[in-house]
């Protein structure tokens, strides 16, 4: 059996909304001006104490903390529900599940926000389980999310893909041995995943299936080693 891990941010939903408002909320209210929303774009993936370690340019931890806080606030109340699926995840979905694929999202993401998108948005039917990181900020490091789902689900990495849009999803799947796949239609760009280490990428969620199916051998249930890439 194939498994296939899924990042959220960026690769099934375009959270863009809800992250950089939360981001100018916990900004605002420590009294810090803030970057163009364009400019906050680019902390849509990485984990949350490190972006605030970035934008407050402060390594404190009470700074921290509060600024966490702050975001988790309208997060919590609003940033969960301004999100929205990308097209084509949906029917990219279905067919990797008719093709016998187990599903699984593994973010960086608290796992406690990320189930409540995944069944807001009607996508928990896809799932075997969702993966994330803790409160405290337990497995925000991708590579150690990727080898807790590994364990916990009792699967083998020759037979794991993980898919992803930023940096953090190729080098965690990379360190944990799993075949990693970047997806363009998200907030990393083909530079940035490339550089990672990724050798194959995905332009749109239509083309998901033929490029899964090419590389990890969906259809014949072969594991992806004894596959060309």
């Amino acid at each position: 059996m194939v498994n296939v891990l899924f990042d959220l941010d960026g690769t099934l939903t375009d959270p863009r909304e809800g992250i950089v408002q939360c981001l100018k909320y916990a900004l605002l209210g420590l009294g810090y001006n803030c970057p163009t929303d364009l400019e906050l774009e680019r902390f849509i993936g990485p984990p949350l104490r490190e972006t605030f370690e970035i934008l407050l340019q402060s390594i404190d931890p009470k700074r921290i903390n509060a600024a966490v806080e702050l975001y988790r606030q309208r997060f919590s109340s609003k940033g969960t529900l301004e999100n929205t699926v990308y097209p084509g995840i949906h029917a990219a979905l279905t067919t990797l599940q008719n093709h016998g694929a187990l599903l699984f999202v593994a973010t960086s993401k608290p796992r406690v926000f990320a189930e409540r998108i995944v069944e807001y948005l009607g996508l928990q039917k896809y799932f075997c389980a969702v993966y994330g990181s803790e409160l405290d900020g337990t497995r925000s490091d991708k590579g150690h999310l990727i080898a807790h789902v590994l364990e916990a689900e009792s699967l083998s990495p020759d037979w794991t893909v993980m898919v992803g849009d930023r940096a953090y999803d190729i080098l965690g799947a990379k360190a944990q041995g799993v075949f990693p796949v970047g997806v363009l239609w998200g907030y990393g760009s083909s530079d940035e995943l490339i550089a990672a280490g990724a050798t194959t990428l995905c332009a749109q969620p239509e083309a998901l299936d033929n490029i899964l199916l090419a590389h990890i051998g969906l259809s014949s249930k072969l594991p992806r080693s004894s596959k060309s890439r």
